[in-house]
């Protein structure tokens, strides 16, 4: 159900906070992590600012290579979400936490990078390299070079949040391993002024 979103909407499919998987490449080796603290910072062309802890395999390879992507899980993978969240690729097996989990990825369209199966969106980001926030923050800057979403939860650039696709509804991560998902939208109108 993964189709391409125009980079118009880029932004729309991590506006509303949603947990990501950090996704990276560089030299032969990988990893994906969780991050809670991402959002777009431009439409046109568009960006977004991710949160990537300096001390992390995901922060080197990011750096390394100067790209990264983003997968937006939904509520069936929470547990896999909280996981690689939790877990340090220092900490696994051959480093390789992909193999260690058996995450299943397939190529992003443009970079080529490994973007988690089974989730609801997609995109592939080129770093803009800020080297004084870089030392001084663990926030990471990129252009959105590619995005895609299934279709059955984000279509001609909005979200459709309803009963009938419960499980992909997006992960926000609350702390602790515990994480709220959307259950119902509201449609809002425009006041009349007070007179």
């Amino acid at each position: 159900m993964r189709q391409p979103v125009d980079l118009s909407h880029a932004s729309r499919l991590v506006n509303h906070g949603p947990t990501v998987l950090v996704t990276s490449a560089h030299g032969g080796r990988r990893n994906v992590m969780a991050a809670a603290w991402s959002m777009p910072v431009e439409f046109t062309p568009p960006r977004v600012a991710v949160v990537i802890d300096k001390r992390t395999v995901t922060h080197d390879l990011v750096l390394a290579s100067g790209t990264f992507a983003l997968s937006v899980p939904g509520r069936a993978l929470a547990d896999l979400t909280y996981t690689v969240g939790s877990v340090s690729a220092r900490d696994v097996a051959g480093g390789d936490k992909f193999a260690a989990y058996g995450i299943a990825t397939f190529d992003g369209p443009v970079l080529g990078l490994p973007l988690v199966e089974g989730c609801v969106a997609w995109l592939e980001c080129r770093r803009i390299p800020e080297p004084h926030t870089e030392q001084a923050y663990d926030t990471v800057f990129a252009e959105v070079v590619s995005a895609q979403a299934d279709a059955r939860v984000f279509a001609h650039g909005r979200w459709s949040i309803d009963e009938n696709n419960a499980a992909l509804h997006t992960l926000h991560h609350l702390g602790g391993g515990v994480f709220a998902s959307p259950a119902a939208t509201v449609r809002g109108r425009v006041l009349p002024p007070v007179a």
